[in-house]
Parts: structure tokens; sequence; C-alpha cells
């Protein structure tokens, strides 16, 4: 298969003209059609027409097809599923903020983590995604909208850091100034919590939000519904978190998903607030989106406020996720998941 040259850098691309014998000035024009969304080299039109077929005959330029499109009679929610160039699938998600429009974007087809409450890890992973795969999602998730995108979060279908290589060549393409040119403080990075990546990351320090799913405070419940904490166990885990924020500055999200009679208990606030004391951090609660073939069910609202007041008197920034898009399947997986029990039927 041809390179993908929507994955390259702007220093890549003008190496590559250089080699085709095609004047520097060549590659910001590529650059800049690829990075407007274009789905064909044809469109370029400012390039020969010459040159045009030789980027067709040695690269693949990748531009996703949509297979559906919800849309949220309640909130304006958006939530795309995506067919790729080799027939896998993937979702995105735009949410409308007052502060803006956020794109949630996937980073592979599948997830390898098998968390229990999560409908994006049946099946496991299929692949990674390219970083120009991902580029696509911004791309023709603003394009297919009409909607300026502000904000990123890499919060969709799989583990952003087992595919940590690409995504940071995604961060860099996506905040390049030729480019999408969208700010790092506008890119949030949602982890399960691989530490050694937690690690590498926080060597980059880039001025992105991590986010880390916590979901428990101890290592028993944990480890039942989050099988990564066998590997990476709470301690270590915050212990990287701590790191993280030493070498950025940067204040570290925790995604707390709220399971009846799981991790809801006056007790597990409590040991929350101790294993964060010190730590510089937001805990978001999120209401548990129903997944079919799990057995884990939301708590009730009387249990979210009595646990968020809990962490919120001892000083703690806690807050209740808004939920986007509830009519439209708009948690992670459940739209591609449907997809493919429908073909499977």
């Amino acid at each position: 298969m041809n390179q993908e040259i929507k994955s390259l850098n702007l220093t890549e691309l003008q190496a590559a003209l250089k080699q085709m014998g095609q004047p520097a000035f060549r590659a910001k024009q590529v650059y800049s059609w690829l990075h407007r969304g274009v789905r064909s080299f044809d469109e370029m039109t400012d390039l020969p027409k010459a040159l045009r077929q030789t980027l067709a005959d040695g690269f693949l330029l990748t531009a996703p097809q949509v297979v559906r499109r919800q849309k949220s009679a309640l909130d304006g929610t958006i939530k795309y599923l995506w067919r790729l160039h080799d027939g896998n699938c993937v979702e995105t998600v735009l949410m409308r903020y007052h502060h803006g429009n956020t794109v949630c974007i996937s980073s592979e087809v599948g997830c390898p983590m098998g968390c229990a409450f999560c409908a994006s890890t049946i099946g496991g992973l299929v692949r990674k995604l390219s970083a120009g795969e991902m580029l696509d999602e911004v791309l023709f998730t603003e394009q297919d909208s009409g909607q300026e995108i502000s904000n990123i979060v890499l919060m969709g279908i799989g583990e952003p850091l087992d595919n940590y290589e690409t995504v940071c060549r995604f961060l860099e393409l996506v905040n390049s100034g030729e480019g999408m040119n969208i700010g790092m403080r506008h890119i949030s990075l949602s982890t399960c919590g691989i530490v050694p990546r937690i690690l590498e990351l926080a060597e980059s320090r880039l001025q992105l939000t991590l986010s880390v799913s916590l979901h428990a405070p101890d290592d028993e419940t944990r480890s039942k519904i989050m099988p990564v904490n066998r590997r990476w166990q709470v301690e270590e885990l915050l212990g990287a978190c701590r790191v993280y924020y030493e070498k950025t500055g940067r204040r570290i999200s925790f995604e707390y998903a709220m399971i009846r009679g799981v991790n809801d208990s006056p007790e597990a606030a409590r040991l929350l607030l101790k294993r964060l004391r010190g730590l510089p951090a937001h805990v978001n609660l999120i209401p548990l989106n129903n997944v079919e073939e799990s057995p884990l069910k939301p708590s009730d609202r009387t249990t979210v406020l009595r646990f968020q007041k809990l962490l919120e008197d001892q000083g703690v920034a806690c807050t209740i996720r808004r939920t986007l898009g509830s009519d439209i399947d708009a948690s992670c997986g459940q739209l591609r998941r449907k997809y493919q029990k429908n073909d499977e039927s």
C-alpha cells in the first residue's frame, strides 16, 4: 500500500516533494490542501495536473465516508460513524458548549483494555488508527457539520496511550500553524492508566490536559472493572500523575463513572479523597451509560450528588458530567457496536 500522505508533517512532505524535483513552495501548497479536508488530489487546483497524478500514484489520501450521522434533538450533539479506507468503522462525536465546539475522536478501531463498563472494548482491538485518520475525524466532522472546531478530546474508541507515537504525531499535525492550528491547551487526552506512557508524556511537557480514567480508589474494585489495574495499580498510577503535574504544571482531571453498588459509597469517596491528597486535581463524575452487554448499572442521582458533596466539602473540585446525546447512543462504542451486530445478523 502507498504511504499515507496526511500523516506526514511539513518537513517530511518537503523532503518527499524535493525528491520529485518540485520547488519548495509546493509542499506548503499540498500541506494546506490536506489540512482543509480534500478528498482527492484533483481538488488541489493550484498544482500542475502532472504533479497531482504523481501524488495520486505515490500516496494514499484518506477520506472517511459517513455510514451514520445522528443528531440529538435534545442538545444538538452529532455522532458520526465513519467507514475508513479498509472498511473498518470508528466513531466521532461533536459536542456544543458555550466556550466552543468540541470533537471527541477515536484513536483505535476497537480497544484492547477490556474495561467492564465500556462498549468500545467489546470485540477487542482491531487495529490502531494512523495520525492522518485521527486528523480526518477532526477535518471531516468540521466539514460535514459546518461547525468550526475549537477543542479536541481523545476520549473516543481506543486507548490513546496504546497508540502513543501515532497520537503524538497527530498532536503535532493538528497543532501545526500551517494546518488547523488547534492549541495544546484546547486538547484533552484520556487514558485508563498506562503508567510508562504517562511518564513519557510528562517528559514532553505538552500543555494538553491529561484525563485519567480512575473509576475506583482501591485496587480490588478497580481491578474488577479495569484489567489495566492488574498491571499498574492505583498508587503507582497516582505516582505517575504526580510526576506529570510536576513536569507540566497542568492540573489532572480524573474521570469517575458512578456505578451502582460498586464504587459510589461514602467510603469510596473518603478513600478517593485520601488518594488525591496533595495532588491538584479535578474529579469528573460520569453518569454511567447503560451498555447492553454489561450488568453494571448507573448510580441514582441522590447518590451521585452525595458523592460530589463529600469531595467538595474537602476542597476537591468536582463536577458531574453533563449528559450529551443521550438519545443518539453518544457514549463510546455504542453506535459502532449496533452497526456490527446488524451486519452480523
